[in-house]
């Protein structure tokens, strides 16, 4: 008991020795609290350009880069410069093999209705045909003829000719 009561004297002692004066402590009766702004690393914006991508069952064949393919006068047979064209664009019948294919076979104004219809239908065949040989599934290629109906060219000598000689691709 002595010895708390020392202790008591000890800590009076050290606590009126602390106070030299009169202290006034001021409480605020409005307290406002502290805004913690939190400090987030900068980092630099990423800009993702967004892909477009092209609508490809929308696309005429030529834009998915399958060419018309010409032929000579009154003929139905496939040049070496007509094969190697189908060969080009027989990977992209490959490809885009959901899709199906209109060959059209078109002839220049020489010649009967009946006999220019029958001469469009063989090149088609003979487009077709060779497709099928490259790989191309068959179910995916339709065959037509416009015969002399739907020239591209229009005019009546043999440049116009030439260009109307030809077998065009479409979509259905």
């Amino acid at each position: 008991m002595i010895r708390t009561i020392l202790l008591l004297a000890v800590a009076s002692l050290f606590i009126f020795a602390g106070c030299g004066g009169k202290a006034t402590v001021e409480v605020d009766d409005n307290p406002v609290e502290a805004e913690v702004v939190e400090q987030v690393p900068v980092v630099p914006e990423i800009v993702v350009e967004e892909e477009i991508v092209p609508d490809y069952a929308a696309m005429a064949p030529i834009e998915l880069g399958i060419d018309d393919v010409f032929f000579e006068f009154d003929s139905y047979t496939l040049s070496e410069e007509a094969m190697a064209v189908l060969e080009a664009s027989s990977g992209i019948f490959k490809n885009y093999g959901n899709f199906m294919f209109v060959i059209e076979g078109h002839c220049d104004e020489r010649g009967t209705v009946e006999y220019n219809l029958a001469l469009g239908e063989k090149r088609s065949i003979a487009v077709r045909d060779y497709l099928i040989s490259l790989g191309v599934d068959s179910t995916k290629l339709r065959i037509t003829s416009y015969g002399e109906e739907r020239p591209f060219a229009s005019g009546s000598d043999e440049s116009a000719w030439s260009l109307n000689r030809r077998v065009h691709f479409a979509r259905p």
